[in-house]
């Protein structure tokens, strides 16, 4: 653990841990009949208490006791010995392991039930005789939402609480223990916490966040200097720069569409001119063919509570009351820096051409709020407008698919040299609605950056990763302004850092790469000269421009800063490193997309893409899908996919009816359901020369023509 070679094991280690694995589950085997049986005797509890002896983490064993404890106390009398057992169950556990999330928060839970008064003497002692075993393994585990306590820290900020300590004088016990030992990763932890608290909170000596964020930066670069080998400091420095380097509040950065934008879906007769389809005044939106434009908020750091009464619509559509926001995260927390709606287009409003104009304004709001606790404050708005032809002209249909993409667009394709085709200008790729007068302190990040440099271990890991954070934080910094030179300078700096720390530290290889990859992203797509290098405007027979971004053998092994790309509706990250395609479901004009080439290897990776209204073409060829060996049986359970609880028995069932083996395929069932595709590539990966997998994919897809480049209908 924390980098330390495991000790090599001796022949007597197997023999006495087979006869604990033993004893173990005879004990879990009581234990578990007494808690289904409602058995709460003397002896059943010290069979209990034996149990997390051995094994703290038996969570099952801590609910029994919980049930116990409550069971036990109809007699008045017995509640202070009660307590008093219960408080010494939980030290033995401690001994035994004294990173017990499970004994931790059965202490914190007895504690709170204020059955007797707590001896905040004693347990202040019990923490503070803890925290001198073993200081700096207290690793910085922040409590959840609800309030939950999960570790030692958080016992300690409760108890601190109930005792009324104010959290100026908590704060300052942190400087002692730091300078006492400053590997205490309690006390950094902590400290963070107070801060953050009394900083929110405006207390008296607390309003200059610069003045306190100085002082800060000056103590733990003092702890880094002494022993720039310990890691306690290095993650408080790395909290320090993350305050310094973002805006107060979140901010609205990118949008689709963009303010003033024009959106309509060509139609093209047999007789127009192909070279007369699009007009610089109008963005193709692909989507509209489908009757939906979705509309694309995207925030520089994860918010939640958008809802239709802080983010307000107006047009000349008719727009329901049902209108909802939804964030596109992968994960269940609510809170996503990007969020979406949908706003749908009746057969009525079809009828005759028209120009229909959407308002969106979103004001100030206490309810849209980051992850720690800060509003939206900069109201704004933007307006766009939808052109929808006349139906009674009765033009071809577009149709993308007629015959199959192909990814080399001199055969398929013509690229169209005249940027006119889409007025780029139009395309919200600016960080202008960001606030200037923002957290960034460009001085105070410099300074920091000459000190790094002159740190004299020049193998710390720890130092290589901060040197490069700090770097790229004034880099985002200069492409606020038009230092870009200098900005450069900052980008391949952090680079050549991070290929360092690749060969470095090798364990943790595919962070590095990952970081790598997003300042390549980072570069590629921060200025509009840039950026154009890589843009273009695909042109097919009887179909409407396609916004066509490659970013092809960049050795990219992830995805970033898509704010910049919500208007592309053709991308090519081919012959890339890329083990996920999270981050690509903020592209909701996304129509084709090519991933062939990658490290992709399995279904489950691809969940974003289930989010992408417009995807029509997905290439995966040449990838690792079903090359691993994957957990067949959790297709029993809720969805791996985060959008967990969504119905998925009607896919199973239609694959059962023709004989499919759902367990092997149940990554690629919950997939193909949740996508429309009508061309799909697949060769390549193993998953394709597996028996039945053809059936899963057309048996799922109804709207599928192509695969493989051959005509499925």
């Amino acid at each position: 653990m924390h980098g330390q070679p495991r000790r090599p094991k001796k022949p007597e280690d197997g023999a006495a841990a087979v006869a604990k694995a033993a004893k173990l589950r005879d004990l879990q085997a009581q234990v578990l009949h007494n808690h289904h049986t409602s058995t709460y005797t003397e002896e059943a509890l010290g069979l209990s208490f034996k149990l997390l002896e051995i094994n703290p983490e038996a969570y099952t064993a801590w609910n029994y006791r919980k049930l116990a404890l409550r069971h036990n106390l109809k007699e008045p009398e017995a509640i202070k010995s009660v307590v008093d057992d219960e408080l010494r169950v939980v030290e033995a556990a401690l001994r035994a392991n004294l990173k017990s999330y499970g004994a931790w928060y059965h202490r914190k839970w007895l504690l709170n039930q204020k059955l007797t008064p707590v001896d905040s003497k004693r347990e202040f002692g019990l923490l503070d005789k803890l925290l001198k075993l073993d200081a700096r393994n207290f690793h910085t585990t922040a409590e959840d939402q609800d309030g939950v306590w999960t570790d030692f820290s958080t016992l300690h900020r409760f108890l601190a609480k109930s005792m009324g300590v104010p959290e100026e004088d908590e704060l300052k016990y942190t400087m002692v223990k730091i300078c006492d030992n400053f590997s205490n990763y309690l006390a950094w932890h902590n400290r963070s916490i107070l801060l953050s608290n009394l900083l929110v909170q405006q207390s008296k000596g607390f309003e200059s966040k610069n003045k306190i964020f100085k002082e800060e930066f000056d103590l733990v670069t003092q702890a880094l200097f002494t022993d720039p080998s310990d890691q306690s400091g290095w993650f408080y420095h790395l909290w320090l720069l993350a305050q310094t380097s973002s805006p107060d509040n979140p901010q609205l950065i990118a949008s689709w569409p963009c303010n003033d934008a024009k959106l309509s879906l060509f139609h093209i007769s047999k007789s127009d001119d192909l070279n007369m389809v699009s007009s610089s005044s109008s963005i193709c939106c692909y989507s509209l063919k489908d009757r939906i434009v979705p509309i694309v908020l995207y925030f520089d750091e994860p918010v939640k509570g958008l809802n239709s009464s802080n983010v307000k619509l107006n047009s000349d559509l008719v727009i329901g009351k049902d209108i909802q926001w939804r964030p596109l995260s992968v994960t269940d927390s609510g809170h996503s820096n990007c969020w979406v709606t949908y706003l749908e287009i009746s057969n009525k409003e079809c009828s005759s051409p028209q120009q229909f104009s959407v308002e969106v304004g979103i004001p100030c709001s206490d309810d849209m709020v980051s992850r720690s606790g800060s509003p939206c404050s900069s109201p704004l708005h933007f307006t766009f407008t939808i052109e929808l032809s006349n139906s009674n002209d009765k033009p071809q249909e577009i149709d993308l698919f007629h015959e199959p993409i192909s990814w080399n667009c001199s055969e398929s394709f013509r690229s169209d040299g005249n940027p006119s085709c889409v007025a780029f200008d139009q395309l919200n790729i600016s960080n202008t609605v960001v606030q200037e007068n923002s957290k960034w302190h460009l001085e105070g990040l410099s300074d920091q950056i000459d000190l790094f440099r002159e740190l004299p271990d020049e193998n710390s890991k720890f130092a290589k990763l901060t040197l490069a954070r700090l770097l790229l934080a004034c880099a985002a910094i200069k492409s606020r302004g038009n230092s870009l030179i200098e900005r450069k300078g900052y980008c391949e700096e952090a680079l050549g850092l991070f290929s360092d720390l690749i060969n470095l530290d090798p364990s943790h290889k595919r962070y590095y790469e990952d970081e790598r990859s997003l300042v390549i992203m980072d570069q590629l797509t921060c200025d509009m000269r840039t950026f154009m290098k890589y843009c273009s405007v695909q042109v097919k027979s009887n179909s409407a421009p396609l916004n066509h971004v490659q970013l092809c053998r960049l050795s990219l092994t992830c995805i970033g800063f898509t704010e910049r790309m919500l208007w592309v509706q053709m991308l090519d990250l081919s012959h890339n490193s890329l083990r996920s395609v999270e981050g690509l479901e903020a592209l909701q004009q996304l129509a084709c997309l090519n991933i062939s080439n990658n490290q992709i290897s399995s279904f489950t990776s691809l969940e974003p893409l289930t989010k992408i209204v417009s995807l029509k073409a997905l290439d995966l060829s040449f990838n690792q899908i079903g090359a691993h060996p994957i957990d067949t049986t959790r297709y029993i359970c809720s969805s791996p996919f985060s959008h967990k609880g969504e119905p998925c028995e009607e896919a199973f069932e239609a694959c059962r009816k023709k004989n499919i083996d759902v367990e092997e395929f149940w990554d690629a069932i919950l997939f193909f359901k949740s996508v429309k595709l009508v061309q799909l590539d697949i060769k390549g990966n193993a998953v394709a020369d597996k028996d039945d997998f053809r059936t899963v994919v057309t048996t799922l897809s109804a709207s599928l023509k192509w695969l493989d480049g051959t005509c499925v209908h």
